[in-house]
């Protein structure tokens, strides 16, 4: 089990996690330290378990209105939802509104074209070629 150094609000902690979680502890400790350095600001130097509690409470205070402006968006998206789901999925359009067509007309690559020139050329080259065998008599019957 790894066990990596954190330091928070000035002080040293070995903590032990999941292979993998390192990177989310760190993540976590930072958060923490943030909230332990502002409360020795405000409050000076305090005994270690005083600290982390209180920064604790400052970051579950923090969660505690994410979790409500998430609940709030869910809510907003919800009835966006609904409204969306109340409209018309259809567009009625009236009789006398002219309605445009647009045709496209594929655009036949270059290569392709390309391609289609070499073979007619070759068709030609070809078709010489067999006349040439031909005796000039039977080309005309």
């Amino acid at each position: 089990m790894p066990q990596i150094e954190i330091v928070v609000g000035g002080r040293s902690f070995d903590v032990a996690c999941q292979p993998g979680e390192e990177p989310f502890l760190q993540s976590a400790a930072r958060m923490l330290d943030t909230e332990a350095s502002a409360v020795s600001e405000q409050i000076g130097r305090m005994p270690e378990g005083r600290m982390l509690l209180m920064a604790g409470l400052m970051l579950a205070d923090k969660t505690a209105a994410l979790e409500e402006r998430l609940r709030q968006a869910q809510s907003t998206i919800a009835e966006l939802a609904a409204e969306v789901e109340r409209r018309p999925q259809t567009v009625e359009v009236p009789v006398e509104v002219p309605v445009e067509v647009r045709v496209e007309v594929p655009v036949i690559p270059i290569e392709v074209r390309q391609l289609f020139t070499d073979v007619a050329e070759e068709t030609e080259a070809l078709a010489h070629a067999v006349a040439s065998l031909v005796p000039h008599h039977q080309q005309a019957g």
